[in-house]
């Protein structure tokens, strides 16, 4: 790595997701006004509301919209009306 590349207060940080309680370390210069104590070693915490673990998209637990019968069944009502 070069020297100087990044700032100064680029360091390891922990990324909170309050909907499931999973914590992942990474490399930020985000501020953060809290700490948690992970594994004996003290982080700067950041709380987030979503992340990829809690995704719907992610997870596979999103439902899946039937745009295709949706659209026919309203060309089946209403697309003919104009047809006269």
């Amino acid at each position: 790595m070069k020297k100087d590349l990044h700032p100064a207060e680029y360091r390891e940080v922990a990324f909170k997701d309050m909907s499931n309680d999973e914590v992942f370390i990474t490399r930020s210069t985000v501020a953060a006004k809290e700490t948690i104590v992970i594994d004996g070693v003290e982080y700067p915490l950041v709380k987030l509301e979503i992340t990829s673990s809690s995704h719907p998209f992610f997870t596979g637990k999103q439902k899946l919209v039937d745009t295709a019968g949706r659209v026919d069944k309203f060309m089946s009502r209403y697309g003919n009306r104009g047809k006269k």
